[in-house]
């Protein structure tokens, strides 16, 4: 027999009232159903990443935020040691240009843009330590639009500056799957 507390008492007074067995038993079978049915589907958390190799160079300037959040998401998500010297590591990731620019998508009557399309841009190469092309210079390129708000232009910038972070993040994340896609294709030294 199951308890719960409510207030329907007379006056508001707190009273406690039988909770039926079939409302547990549904409640236990409705997450039993979830489970099931997120299992069905394939869903499964994300779990460390297979590089192609034990060590890693990330070629960029020190104080890019985006290669110091590529240098932790690697660092923790995957076997993969990164290196502060190139001399050491089996790869050399090469981010060769990092952008953020921003394109009007519409202008009001009075010819102030009120929306942006938010780009951020990533370029970038793998290579190993004999200078051999892993990962060939590709781009990631990740698109955000933003309605412009002429009432709050500081709410505005900080709007824009976590739509970066969010893109930068999502950039991490793709450049971390796409060496990992390079392992299915390189053996692992």
């Amino acid at each position: 027999m199951w308890w719960s507390k409510t207030r329907d008492g007379p006056g508001g007074v707190a009273c406690l009232r039988k909770r039926s067995p079939d409302t547990t038993a549904a409640a236990y079978l409705g997450c039993v159903a979830v489970c099931l049915a997120l299992a069905a589907c394939g869903f499964q958390l994300r779990g460390s990443a297979t590089l192609p190799f034990n060590t890693l160079y990330v070629d960029a300037p020190r104080s890019s935020p985006f290669a110091l959040q590529l240098r932790r998401a690697i660092g923790s998500g995957s076997t993969t040691r990164v290196t502060n010297n190139p001399a050491d590591a089996d790869a050399t990731l090469q981010v060769l240009n990092e952008f953020r620019e921003q394109e009007i998508l519409s202008l009001s009557p009075g010819g102030r843009a009120r929306e942006l399309q938010l780009r951020y841009r990533v370029q970038y190469q793998v290579f190993d330590r004999k200078k051999a092309q892993l990962l060939p210079p590709s781009e990631i390129v990740l698109r955000r639009d933003f309605s412009v708000n002429d009432q709050d232009p500081r709410g505005q910038e900080g709007e824009q500056e976590l739509l970066y972070r969010d893109m930068q993040a999502d950039a991490v994340q793709q450049l971390v799957r796409r060496l990992q896609a390079a392992a299915k294709n390189q053996p692992r030294t």
